[in-house]
């Protein structure tokens, strides 16, 4: 999460949605911080900092990286 935090701190130009990003990922840092977070809140984070940030393909090395950290947590359950 620092790296994707760094990297889009630096980013050059306007991105629209870079206020959103930043809250999910200070939201994601806090959950890390206090404790065993729950795996479906993590994920929601995930998709709404993917969408803020994903056009952005200088960022989706930093974002692999935040996904691979969330996997960590746990898997989502599978469809029977």
């Amino acid at each position: 999460m620092a790296r994707l935090r760094r990297q889009l701190a630096v980013l050059p130009g306007e991105l629209m949605d870079r206020t959103a990003a930043d809250d999910e990922l200070a939201a994601l840092d806090a959950m890390v911080s206090h404790g065993l977070p729950e795996v479906p809140r993590l994920r929601r984070s995930l998709l709404l900092i993917a969408g803020a940030v994903g056009s952005v393909s200088a960022l989706s090395p930093a974002l692999a990286e935040v996904r691979a950290g969330i996997d960590r947590f746990g898997e989502l359950p599978r469809p029977h």
